[in-house]
């Protein structure tokens, strides 16, 4: 009998919104049970829990209790759902969205446990975006002193990474950022809550901390910044562990939240996108996967080292160990169509849905799909939540154009999902032009079942499309770490092929439709390149935050 026949993993996978473990059987990858643990607070973007002052415009924060919580919860349920007993399973893999960043004490306590009542003492969540001003200038200082990383970023580093939100940290509480001995990202703050030992991934290092080529940022650049900033990177950790990695063991802490066995395999921390490749089973060079939900995170393994504009982030070893790792994205997708269902329908869609027994998506979705590409006269942006990739600037927001006393819910609606697939194509362009070849595009996350919206993706973007075998992506992911961690597997691509899936081609481009969508397409890039510098779409946000500051 293979010795891995009988051997389980667990996944744990830590959303925006939610936690969701699936327990894993090492041998092929098969899900055997899965729970999901929704968080208390969800999103932090009112108040604080304690109550207080609201916060700022652009703020995103998030409690570690939640995330303690799934340990609690999530993890016990989806075991006893796979009906494995506890002895079974030989190690457990988490990953995180990202940059999500805290600051603790040098024990790993989070500052806000300490001073509940300072919105700075708490996580920051990837989509806080209110340290834009603090980009901008680490961004303009990078591009006047030349330094060489920059590049790396596709010429900018994004609102959401360490460096923005530690700098804003630093100067509008200095208190809190003196009292913070660590600053850490999520993903690895769980995996130290599970070993009781600090660890920092080389992906979230990479991509969200500006580590590159074997240090960060120098204590000079810093310093420009701000004096106080100089000695920021003392904050991060210095020894990077590679994905795939033994991070430690199960505590016997742990190991009650959790029912596991105390001393199993604990892999080393990862980014939600990031470990979906291995679940796709698209480790090799070329491959591209969008990761779509909330948002989309564009993920591709390459042997190419080039200078993308635009890109989060180019970093060796940063998917899988030996290839370069390239990261773009949306900041807003799923997002925008739940604000549009939200704020934008009329009740009777939402009961005409009802009465037919739908969701207020798919009615819409039914309607927006009998139309013919071109119909509805309208072209969007997809800014709503700013623009990650490739113009990297959450300062922007959306636009549509068209509308008419005719326009229709269905016509915005196609509207919205056309410019997400604009901006994806986008994105594809730019790695093609600078020389970084996409063999496949993949796709995998919850946007996955909406079948026209993935007809739409393929024909906008004039390729094939292959979708994930999993609805779990993400935690199965992290669950093929986690049997790599736990020496089931030497290495991700070997446990990829074994415990991952995809179907390849699933969805075939339509060469009229392509035709009408090219169209489209280049009137979307007109009006990407007419807004894109910020301008007007600047001066509106600015008068925003000043009215929400007046009355806060």
């Amino acid at each position: 009998m293979n010795a891995n026949s009988e051997r389980c993993v667990v996944g744990v996978d830590f959303g925006t919104l939610s936690g969701r473990a699936v327990v894993v059987r090492v041998a092929d990858g098969a899900e055997l049970g899965a729970a999901v643990h929704e968080y208390a607070h969800r999103v932090i973007d009112d108040r604080l829990p304690g109550g207080g002052p609201r916060l700022g415009p652009d703020w995103a924060l998030q409690s570690p209790q939640d995330w303690c919580e799934v340990l609690r919860v999530a993890v016990p349920r989806a075991l006893a759902e796979a009906e494995v007993s506890p002895e079974q399973v030989v190690g457990i893999g988490t990953d995180f969205t990202a940059c999500t960043v805290l600051p603790a004490r040098a024990d790993g306590t989070p500052l806000c446990e300490l001073f509940p009542d300072r919105p700075h003492a708490w996580p920051k969540l990837w989509k806080h975006h209110s340290a834009q001003p603090y980009a901008d200038r680490i961004n303009t200082l990078a591009a006047r002193r030349g330094e060489t990383w920059l590049p790396r970023y596709g010429g900018k580093i994004s609102s959401e990474w360490q460096f923005a939100k530690g700098l804003q940290l630093l100067e509008e509480d200095p208190e809190t950022y003196a009292a913070a001995e660590r600053w850490i990202e999520a993903a690895d703050w769980i995996v130290w809550q599970l070993t009781g030992v600090e660890t920092r991934n080389v992906c979230t290092a990479g991509y969200k901390g500006i580590f590159q080529d074997g240090g960060y940022p120098s204590e000079d650049f810093l310093a420009e910044l701000n004096p106080a900033f100089a000695g920021f990177t003392g904050k991060l950790g210095r020894e990077l562990s590679p994905l795939g990695g033994l991070a430690g063991r199960l505590t016997a802490r742990a190991a009650a939240w959790t029912t596991l066995p105390e001393g199993i395999a604990v892999a080393v921390g990862n980014v939600d996108a990031h470990v979906t490749a291995a679940a796709a089973d698209a480790v090799r060079p070329g491959q591209m996967v969008a990761i779509m939900g909330t948002s989309t995170c564009h993920i591709m393994p390459s042997d190419t080292l080039a200078e993308v504009p635009g890109m989060c982030g180019v970093v060796r070893d940063g998917i899988v160990p030996g290839l370069w790792g390239y990261e773009a994205g949306q900041s807003g997708v799923g997002d925008i169509f739940a604000w549009f269902v939200d704020t934008c329908v009329p009740a009777r869609y939402h009961r005409e849905a009802e009465r037919r027994g739908l969701t207020a998506h798919e009615h819409l979705t039914e309607l927006a799909a009998a139309q013919r590409v071109g119909e509805h006269g309208l072209v969007a942006l997809d800014w709503h939540n700013g623009n990650r990739s490739v113009l990297v600037d959450h300062d922007l927001s959306a636009v549509v154009v068209g509308q008419t006393l005719a326009t229709r819910p269905e016509d915005t609606y196609r509207a919205l999902i056309e410019a997400t697939a604009f901006g994806a194509r986008t994105i594809v362009e730019a790695f093609e032009a600078s020389g970084v070849p996409v063999a496949e595009f993949v796709v995998a996350g919850g946007l996955t079942r909406n079948r026209f919206l993935m007809q739409v993706y393929a024909d906008v973007l004039r390729r094939p499309l292959s979708v994930i075998g999993s609805a779990q992506g993400c935690a199965l992911g992290s669950a093929i770490h986690a049997a790599v961690a736990a020496g089931a597997y030497p290495d991700i691509t070997s446990a990829a092929a074994a415990m991952g899936s995809r179907a390849e081609a699933a969805y075939l481009p339509d060469p009229g439709r392509a035709d009408a969508y090219d169209r489209l397409y280049a009137e979307y890039r007109r009006l990407h390149d007419h807004f894109g510098d910020g301008g007007m779409l600047h001066r509106l946000r600015a008068l925003r935050n000043e009215s929400v500051k007046e009355h806060s």
